[in-house]
């Protein structure tokens, strides 16, 4: 059922690989192209731009843009009782994670009387971003806000998009995780709409301030990503976030079925979902397409999984060795990967390139997804080469505190002075020489 690309002659080069492996096909830079006159019009009209938007895109119109207190309340006492459970769990269980990734400052003693101290600052307003497009995401909600509490941001606001279904209120699983997390500021508006708002604030339609914010976080589509793109510097983003993405690297003592239940729930996303196989074993790949073949038809969204599995951004790659396998996920950069060896843990051990890895047969994405406690926010589209998953570190600034006594900058002048001056520029060096004027 997959395509195949045997690279069991030879592994490519790092650069090969890039346009070799199977990738979805992304162009934000077309997406701005649509969504600058939203942003824009937001920029410039405010709420009114959004409503206009949100009827248009999610064919509702919310009465008011920031959802009312009682709707909140109301959402967490209906919320089922075993989603609530579940939901309380992976709030605790991403808390216990997250609260250990906190920086503590740091002091650090050049010279004697000359510190720099190193300040870990939260972002003062953040707004976080929790989709509602094919599916529900409470989980992100999760995701988004327990490392912004933890980093200590002190304002968060959730923006979700409103839902005809249920008056132009958000989804009301979404609005009870927010409760549960005491986020009291909720915002219904979706898209690039979301992104403008959030960067440019407004004024509600009640009268209600809607005040902007310095960061944006969490995942959307690809006119939200280039909203994003568009805004940045404006604000900050965690990042351009495209289609998920699963890769396994698996050889024959991996579980066909549990390979082939892995790919299929991160088909389940999108029709742009990436669902890739690593495998040193052809046998392995061939039960693993006998087990799609039974269990997409089985599953709730077989016509979007179907559509996901035969795109070109997945397939099953094979190669001789792990060896060689972990050369091909590295360069893959795979926002999931599951290692799914013998000596997994070792295997995992040597992964530098990965959103994040999941080590074993009993460590699946879905786990991650909702109660591993790690964050389910990651970077997509080979990111993870050089960028990590949202954390606690996401929102919070490192600011530097020079300390220095006059003889500690006396001690050092000349030094200063020298570097100015092979830099043409002396001013510099005048700056601290002006402080010893008069000496002997």
């Amino acid at each position: 059922m997959l395509n195949r690309t045997d690279l069991r002659e030879k592994v490519p080069s790092a650069a090969e690989l890039r346009t070799t492996l199977p990738r979805a096909e992304i162009d934000v830079d077309a997406a701005l192209h649509q969504v600058r006159p939203v942003v824009e019009a937001v920029r410039d009209r405010g709420v009114e731009a959004v409503l206009e938007y949100t009827e248009k895109f999610d064919r509702v119109r919310p009465s008011t843009v920031r959802v009312p207190a009682e709707a909140l309340a109301k959402a967490l006492a209906e919320l089922a009782p075993e989603v609530r459970a579940a939901l309380e769990e992976s709030i605790e269980r991403a808390r216990k994670v997250h609260a250990d990734q906190r920086r503590a400052d740091v002091t650090t003693q050049v010279t004697e009387g000359g510190t720099v101290t190193e300040r870990w600052v939260p972002v003062e307003r953040v707004g976080l971003y929790a989709p509602g497009g094919l599916a529900v995401y409470p989980s992100s909600v999760v995701m988004n806000v327990v490392p912004a509490q933890a980093a200590g941001v002190g304002s968060l606001v959730l923006c979700t998009p409103p839902q005809a279904e249920f008056g132009g209120s958000p989804h009301p699983t979404t609005l009870a995780a927010a409760a549960l997390l005491g986020v009291d500021e909720v915002w219904a508006v979706g898209g690039a709409q979301a992104v403008a708002l959030l960067a440019y604030g407004g004024t509600d339609t009640d009268g209600g301030e809607l005040v902007p914010v310095d960061l944006v976080t969490g995942p959307g589509n690809i006119y939200l990503t280039a909203a994003k793109r568009m805004l940045r510097g404006l604000i900050g983003i965690d990042s351009e976030a495209g289609p998920t993405e699963i890769a396994i690297l698996a050889d024959e003592t991996a579980d066909a079925g549990h390979v082939a239940a892995d790919l299929i729930s991160q088909a389940e996303h999108d029709t742009l979902a990436a669902s890739v196989l690593v495998t040193t074993s052809v046998a392995l790949a061939d039960a693993v397409d006998a087990e799609l073949a039974t269990r997409v038809k089985a599953t709730k969204h077989s016509e979007r999984v179907t559509t996901a599995l035969q795109g070109k951004q997945s397939g099953t790659v094979l190669v001789s060795t792990v060896d060689d396998g972990l050369r091909v996920v590295d360069a893959y950069a795979a926002e999931h990967l599951e290692i799914q060896t013998a000596n997994a843990r070792e295997v995992a051990a040597r992964v530098r390139n990965a959103g994040a890895v999941f080590v074993g047969p009993y460590a699946p994405v879905s786990l991650g997804d909702y109660c591993a406690g790690s964050n389910h926010v990651l970077p997509t589209g080979g990111f993870a080469r050089h960028s990590s998953g949202l954390s606690v570190q996401s929102f919070l600034r490192g600011i530097h505190v020079i300390d220095y006594s006059e003889q500690a900058l006396r001690e050092v002048s000349g030094k200063v002075v020298a570097l100015a001056n092979a830099e043409d520029l002396p001013a510099h060096g005048e700056a601290v020489t002006a402080r010893f004027e008069g000496e002997k």
